[in-house]
């Protein structure tokens, strides 16, 4: 172990070293050698215990750091960044040297400093051995570099340990600190004395100057004192808001959606009463036709052309197809007709089919729920008694590890003392060891400054073969011919005078092709203004043609009135419709038979009529999709099929006859 006296001295030189290193610059080997001659004047001990202190703190410098960096932004605010390779050795005493240094000697390093940092020192511990910090975020952030059973296991758990004579020692020193700090002796101040001096003549008064008159200021504006006109306004404009968003709201309320409405239970429990509900008749909105004409550009107004004429080839080829003896698709439209009419139906009756299920699973439900409510009163009864057998269990275990506990701890005394000399027989191997290592190390260390002095030797006599060669004088000047070729041997060489030649040419022959790429590309420009122009008319023919369609189109669907709605009852609904009534009814009985608190059937009513208005609003959505595929649906496409049809047999020309108004 090292001297009392020399504590301080080592931290010192620790802390110095590590202020010289520089990673990007000096590798840690290189470092460490540097080191290490510089330490030849101390003995072995001292030596091994700087090194290892300095090759430890680089090392782990990424986990000094969290800790170091914490400090300095929670406790260290006010410390001197120059003594962060302070509190760096000391954290890495405490964490890595403390179980073989021991508290005694951890103490006299931290005793051998100068008060100033040593009250710095101690701030750094009581931080550092904090079990809060130690527990949560320096475990977390230490987790992150290596594994976190490994960082708990070998440096949090020992810290934790250490940690209540840690806080002793921190005690005992502040202790010390106060009182030498109190003890300290008044020195004698030193009395001043007047110095006699010539007393001076009394100044002259001097004539008073004539007091300025000052111009009278302008009075403060009323404007100040009174709020400005923008305010009221705004204010005003509030007001209206809340009027006019009041109105609105009243109106709203009053002429809310039916959806909106509260309704009884009384009423929720009535299903024919949903069904005798009107049911709701949307308004048709009146789209109005716009004949504003619309700037289109190329590409529209091609497209457009190419579409019109696709609708015309199609239109011809069908009426040649009718003139050649085709058959009249009036009769696949009513047999199409019927048969969208059955899938309806089917498809309606399975909606109704699979809602009156779900509404059935619902009742079946109901009563599994309240069959599982007595099967576990009846297994909280036998949970009860199996507890109170496992408690006595448990009483006689424990009285049983106590006594177990009793004999291991009189085992642990007695391997104790046998560790302490067998920890004084480890400690005097890794002395003789130390020595071996410290001789084999000195042993490599000239080795390798032999091997360095015969590179620089080398690299020496290198350099000074390169000076000569670059000694040589050297011709710098090279005179051109431009009328030359470059003797390369090869057949395409050329002269820079023929060079310019060949580029000249090759300029005028560029120019000559642009100029007939230009007047090419006037020619394609008029081509095709001319063919926008004869599309533009086309267009505009075609567009007449589908107005009087659409016109036609229009009238005929309001001559049309809507297929009433036919009301469908299946056999497998009605039997749904049976059973349900009867789950109803078995679940009253069996929630009459249950005894619930207040509490449970104020909270099980709650569910019932969340349930309620769940199955509600599913029926009200089946019932809308209904009328939506039986009205909406069906009766555009029939509308659209006849109107084709009426039309083909009145003779309408061709447009009129496939045209669809979007």
């Amino acid at each position: 172990m090292l001297k009392m006296v020399s504590y301080g001295k080592h931290i010192a030189i620790i802390v110095q070293q590590l202020n010289k290193f520089n990673p990007e610059n000096q590798s840690v080997e290189d470092f460490l050698n540097e080191s290490a001659k510089m330490l030849q004047t101390l003995n072995v001990t001292e030596e091994k215990f700087v090194l290892d202190t300095l090759a430890g703190c680089i090392e782990y410098k990424s986990l000094f750091d969290v800790v170091v960096n914490a400090f300095f932004v929670r406790d260290g605010r006010y410390c001197l960044i120059s003594e962060r390779n302070l509190y760096i050795v000391i954290c890495y005493l405490a964490t890595f040297q403390l179980e073989e240094l021991g508290l005694q000697h951890f103490s006299r390093i931290v005793k051998s400093l100068d008060i100033a940092k040593m009250q710095k020192v101690m701030k750094f511990l009581r931080f550092f051995f904090n079990a809060l910090y130690l527990n949560t975020w320096i475990k977390d952030e230490w987790s992150q570099f290596y594994d976190s059973l490994y960082v708990k296991e070998n440096w949090i758990d020992p810290l934790l340990r250490w940690q209540p004579k840690v806080q002793q020692l921190i005690e005992q020193l502040t202790d010390k600190l106060s009182n030498r700090t109190t003890t300290v002796k008044t020195s004698t101040v030193t009395q001043p004395k007047e110095f006699n001096l010539t007393v001076p003549r009394p100044r002259a008064i001097p004539i008073p100057l004539p007091i300025p008159v000052l111009e009278k200021r302008p009075p403060v504006p009323p404007s100040t004192y009174k709020p400005p006109k923008e305010k009221k306004q705004l204010e005003e404009i509030k007001t209206k808001n809340r009027r006019k968003a009041e109105d609105l709201l009243l109106k709203a309320n009053a002429d809310q959606f039916r959806c909106a409405t509260m309704k009884s239970e009384k009423e929720k429990n009535t299903h024919d009463s949903m069904k005798s509900k009107p049911a709701f008749q949307a308004q048709k909105i009146q789209s109005k036709i716009d004949n504003i004409p619309i700037k289109l550009n190329a590409a529209a107004i091609l497209r457009e052309g190419a579409l019109y004429q696709r609708k015309m080839e199609q239109e011809v080829k069908r009426i040649e197809n009718l003139l050649q003896g085709a058959g009249d698709p009036s009769e696949f439209l009513e047999w199409q007709k019927q048969m969208r009419g059955k899938d309806l139906e089917e498809q309606l009756a399975e909606i109704e089919c699979r809602r009156l299920q779900g509404k059935l699973s619902h009742e079946e439900a109901v009563l599994a729920h309240q069959n599982v409510i007595q099967e576990n009163k009846k297994k909280a009864d036998l949970m009860r008694e199996e507890k109170a057998e496992l408690m006595n269990q448990y009483a006689e275990k424990r009285l049983q590890e106590q006594k177990e506990m009793r004999e291991l701890v009189e085992q642990v005394v007695e391997g104790h003392k046998n560790a302490k000399q067998a920890k004084i027989k480890l400690q005097k191997y890794k002395q003789q060891i130390v020595q071996e290592v410290c001789e084999e190390n000195r042993e490599l260390l000239r080795q390798a400054l032999e091997e360095e002095e015969e590179k620089l030797r080398k690299r020496y006599e290198l350099i000074q073969q390169i000076r000569a060669i670059e000694s040589l004088p050297s011709v710098r000047h090279k005179f051109v011919d431009l009328t030359e070729t470059g003797g390369h041997g090869l057949i395409c060489e050329m002269s820079i005078v023929e060079l310019r030649e060949c580029l000249a040419l090759l300029r005028e022959a560029q120019k000559a092709a642009e100029e007939e790429k230009r007047d090419q590309i006037i020619h394609e420009k008029q081509a095709k203004e001319q063919l926008l122009l004869d599309k533009l008319d086309q267009i505009s023919l075609f567009r007449a043609e589908l107005g009087r369609a659409a016109a036609l189109k229009q009238e005929e669907k309001k001559r049309k009135s809507q297929s009433d709605e036919r009301p469908m009852k299946d056999e497998r609904i009605l039997s749904l419709q049976k059973k349900i009534v009867e789950k109803t009814m078995e679940r009253k009985k069996q929630a009459g038979l249950l005894k619930i608190t207040p509490q449970k059937t104020s909270i099980t009513s709650r569910k019932d009529s969340l349930q309620w208005n769940h199955w509600k609003e599913l029926e009200e959505s089946r019932e809308r999709q209904f009328k939506i595929l039986q009205h909406g649906f069906m009766a555009r496409e029939t509308a659209q099929k006849m109107a084709a049809y009426e039309a083909a047999r009145s003779g309408a020309t061709v447009c009129i006859l496939r045209s669809e108004v979007k």
